[in-house]
């Protein structure tokens, strides 16, 4: 088996992040590429009342089961299948799903912490920092929370100003001087994707 060439990418919530990963797995067609998801690796809950887990803060590093992905990706690099967990958001634990993995010659690993966790940053080939301004991200954040989870715009609002904002300036910001590359404005900026592509398929190509 070649080596896995891991992909880190990182930004606020709202930054463009999905859209930049999925143009980056569309212009590597040809390629084996798997896209793992921070969000998958929300700590287990199920020892806390539903009550207390009503209390997690989900934009905190601690939110975060950063050593079983370590794990995980370790494994996928030593060409063993893997089983990733899925989060429950309705009971804010883990749910039973599980996700089948097979290694594959690109893994990209994306999340708000991406590259929060020095381990995870130093098992990445090429890491990557989506940079938005905040209020295009507070306004994608808007839309997608009351169209897609059902919440209130006041509530969405209070979140982001007590939780979201003060979180992305002391934990997620300071992640963009580890960044090999700063994309602003994420999936719309064609030129930056194009460069980061070309440079993942070289590193694909050099380990094969």
């Amino acid at each position: 088996m070649s080596s896995t060439t891991i992909i880190g990418i990182a930004g606020g919530s709202g930054s463009g992040k999905t859209s930049v990963t999925n143009k980056i797995m569309k212009n590597l067609d040809g390629h084996s590429v798997a896209l793992i998801e921070q969000d998958f690796y929300y700590k287990d809950q199920s020892h806390l009342t539903f009550e207390e887990r009503l209390q997690t803060n989900y934009d905190h590093p601690f939110a975060f089961d950063n050593d079983l992905l370590i794990q995980n990706l370790k494994d996928l690099k030593a060409g063993k299948s893997v089983e990733v967990p899925t989060y429950d958001y309705t009971i804010h634990t883990r749910s039973d799903k599980k996700i089948a993995f097979e290694p594959k010659d690109v893994i990209i690993v994306e999340g708000i912490f991406a590259l929060e966790n020095e381990t995870l940053r130093d098992m990445m080939d090429v890491k990557i920092y989506v940079d938005t301004d905040a209020d295009l991200r507070i306004l994608r954040r808007l839309i997608r929370d009351t169209k897609e989870r059902d919440r209130t715009m006041e509530s969405v609002v209070e979140q982001y100003l007590n939780v979201v904002r003060p979180m992305h300036n002391q934990f997620i910001e300071p992640t963009k001087k580890f960044a090999d590359i700063i994309i602003p404005e994420g999936g719309s900026n064609k030129v930056a994707i194009d460069i980061m592509t070309t440079k993942i398929q070289a590193l694909v190509q050099k380990q094969d």
